[in-house]
């Protein structure tokens, strides 16, 4: 019985299977959790840090986030050729971490919603298309604006990035699609309502002392980073950068003589704020009213309109467009009006005179979209020993 069990197993003419080395296992271990990681890093949810205070006091330096790429929907990588876990540049090399020899379309899946206003967004630089390699920091085309386009070609390298692998912005969406907005003192209104900042928000005031004679510690205890919120301006005149709430206990110390709001006045011109037409008299606190571009929607091109929406039309939705007298030609032929292929956003941050946003470059257009922000996983102070580091009361916190 032994011998025929023996015959007919020999018989079925399979080899025996050879064993994985152990090399080969950690091999194809780590292959397929690089795969399966970067496929929910794309596709589901990715982790960001949050590197300046333009969100201050509601996302703070040091804050760790968990973005959601599923309720806007996940955009299908544009440039799928790159390296895992590198966003455009190689971490040690400095060298790029993409080939963009393959460009995709742009195409989104389906999102459990729409950007709503006042979500907090994570979303590509829109300006991000050009970049001084030496100048990283710095926008191309301001540097372009004050410098001139020969310097600034001549003395840095310059390269072009995809949508993609631009750099990560973080801002709170103040206007969506086919919003007015308009800003006046300071204070943004959307649709002609007056929008206050939310609880978090950081403004600048003047504060007025009655003495020299300042208790700064109850300004410590209040929250306020002596170094960065607060800056002397004469004896007994301060800038304070802070809540509403905070300054209103500011307000109410018995050394306190004076607190108002400092903004710009209006009329006084900014050449770095969109469009970049002085003749507007337009600044960092006094702007608009500006209508947001939606989808469909169809606007006259004339001398007025053009600055606003020329990038759109060019740049982000790759069209020809040449001046022809007193007219335009689009992709060659004459017109007086564009019909939007995408929807746009204007972003801004919540630290308002502390933030590079729309103000300053405009529309962010909906194929430049990352994600939702959702929660802070871990969150890291930069001052004292380890665990004093840890801001024990953000851990977890959500986005709002």
């Amino acid at each position: 019985m032994n011998w025929k069990f023996w015959k007919k197993d020999k018989g079925n003419g399979k080899a025996p299977e050879k064993k994985k080395s152990k090399s080969r296992e950690w091999v194809d271990a780590i292959i397929f959790a690089v795969v399966a990681a970067t496929v929910i890093r794309v596709f589901f949810i990715e982790a960001y840090t949050i590197p300046t205070g333009s969100m201050e006091r509601s996302l703070l330096i040091g804050d760790f986030l968990f973005v959601s790429k599923v309720n806007y929907g996940a955009r299908v990588p544009m440039t799928p050729i790159a390296f895992p876990f590198a966003h455009h540049t190689m971490p040690v090399t400095g060298t790029k971490a993409y080939w963009d020899g393959v460009q995709w379309k742009y195409r989104r899946l389906p999102g459990l919603s729409q950007i709503k206003n006042n979500d907090v967004v994570v979303f590509n630089y829109p300006q991000g298309d050009t970049v001084a390699l030496e100048q990283q920091d710095a926008d191309y085309y301001q540097l372009v604006r004050h410098a001139g386009w020969g310097a600034v070609n001549s003395n840095y390298t310059v390269i072009s990035r995809p949508v993609d692998k631009r750099e990560n912005y973080i801002k709170r969406c103040i206007g969506i699609p086919g919003d007015t907005v308009s800003m006046t003192a300071g204070l943004v209104s959307v649709n002609g309502k007056p929008e206050k900042l939310k609880a978090t928000g950081n403004f600048t005031y003047q504060v007025e002392f009655k003495t020299t004679d300042i208790n700064f510690g109850a300004f410590e205890d209040l929250g306020f980073n002596m170094q960065e919120d607060i800056n002397q301006l004469s004896p007994t005149m301060f800038s304070f950068n802070g809540t509403e709430e905070m300054m209103d206990k500011v307000g109410k110390m018995d050394f306190v003589k004076s607190v108002h709001p400092l903004y710009r006045p209006a009329g006084e011109a900014d050449p770095d704020i969109f469009p970049f037409d002085v003749s507007r008299s337009w600044n960092v606190d006094n702007f608009g009213p500006i209508i947001i571009p939606k989808k469909g929607w169809t606007v006259r091109l004339d001398s007025a309109t053009m600055p606003l929406y020329e990038r759109c039309i060019r740049i982000y939705e790759g069209n020809k467009l040449e001046r022809s007298g007193n007219g335009w030609l689009i992709n060659g032929k004459p017109a007086t009006a564009y019909t939007f292929q995408m929807d746009y956003y204007w972003m801004m941050g919540d630290n308002r005179h502390n933030s590079l946003d729309s103000r300053y470059w405009g529309f962010v257009p909906e194929d430049h979209i990352v994600g939702k922000a959702l929660f802070i996983w871990m969150s890291f102070d930069t001052n004292g020993s380890f665990f004093s580091k840890i801001r024990w009361s953000r851990l977890l916190k959500g986005i709002h």
